[in-house]
């Protein structure tokens, strides 16, 4: 999620303030995303889209890109209550059980992005609000909703990160302390909304 002002007019190839032009000349990124269970297991998934691919869409976790000065876990936690609503205790985050590297075009640029996942459990009827989204963020962000694992295995959309469904399985009976890497550079993968100034 970027730090643009809510009344600001999103444009054309914006991208957050959090992104820099990297040494090999793509822009770049350092982001925290959460992998959101509830009590039945059902994950929170957000689904949007590019400005410049607008009839193509896909599914991605909460998150975005780390303020300055911020540390994954303190983004990680902005990052849901600004995207969700819901305000979370530092100590629920368990991780980051995965890292991950990935390459994507974005806003009509080649973008680089380096991600640490965490995992957070929340109440039943959590509710979900957008109040914090920002102007982009509500132009490219199309929902928010749970997804049983089942289902999230069968969507026909992309789903970001890559084999999340496997992943979640792994860790519902808890965590094992190993943080597995997924490297998703080899070929350009479509951001996962990091429209808000954060996503893929």
């Amino acid at each position: 999620m970027s730090t643009a002002p809510i009344g600001a007019q999103p444009h054309r190839g914006a991208l957050g303030p959090e992104w820099r032009r990297g040494p090999d000349g793509l822009m770049h990124r350092r982001a925290a995303r959460v992998i959101m269970l509830d009590p039945d297991d059902r994950v929170l998934m957000v689904r949007g889209h590019d400005q410049d691919q607008p009839s193509r869409s896909w599914w991605f976790t909460v998150g975005g890109g780390l303020d300055a000065g911020e540390t994954p876990r303190e983004a990680a936690v902005r990052e849901v209550r600004e995207e969700t609503g819901i305000v979370l205790a530092d100590d629920v985050l368990v991780g980051p059980v995965l890292t991950r590297a990935a390459v994507f075009d974005f806003v009509a640029q080649r973008c680089r992005q380096d991600e640490d996942l965490f995992v957070a459990r929340v109440g039943a009827g959590a509710a979900l609000s957008r109040s914090g989204w920002t102007a982009l963020e509500g132009e490219l962000l199309d929902e928010m909703r749970w997804f049983s694992l089942d289902e999230l295995a069968t969507v026909g959309l992309e789903v970001f990160p890559v084999g999340l469904v496997g992943l979640v399985r792994s860790l519902l009976d808890g965590w094992d302390g190993v943080t597995r890497h997924l490297d998703e550079t080899a070929a350009a993968v479509p951001a996962q909304s990091e429209a808000s100034g954060g996503t893929p």
